[in-house]
């Protein structure tokens, strides 16, 4: 079942929160910059699975901390280089990454997810050109 809210994500009582980032993502700005502020482990840890691993885009990363779960979905393609910023998210990027969101949480028993809006751009982009040929 899917519940619409508004408000400040991080006060949600959800088991887990999911947002969406790209592949050694900095974490400094929106949610994710929120998120890093209360949970600097994790963009922490995050820095070090991107290292160790090299996550490309469309993947999920389940980060599970003494408060709250935090899942990120590699919506956006990476940044070309360290100090520039994160390419945008695409359609396909989005997709694999719900879908290893699922398989998250079937595997974790997680029941309650708070999920921003993903890629709004992409999303919004494909929906005025459905209108448009309307």
């Amino acid at each position: 079942m899917i519940i619409k809210v508004h408000g400040d994500i991080l006060l949600s009582d959800a088991q887990a929160i999911a947002h969406g980032v790209a592949p050694h993502d900095h974490f400094n700005q929106g949610l994710a910059l929120a998120l890093r502020e209360r949970h600097p482990a994790m963009a922490k840890d995050f820095r070090h699975y991107c290292h160790q691993e090299n996550p490309k885009p469309g993947h999920a990363w389940l980060w599970a901390g003494p408060e709250r779960v935090i899942i990120n979905l590699m919506t956006q393609e990476p940044a070309p280089d360290n100090k520039a910023h994160p390419g945008k998210a695409t359609a396909h990027n989005v997709s694999h990454a719900l879908k290893e969101l699922h398989s998250i949480l079937d595997k974790e028993d997680i029941s309650s997810i708070a999920l921003p809006k993903l890629a709004t751009g992409v999303w919004r982009s494909r929906m005025e050109r459905r209108r448009a040929a309307d």
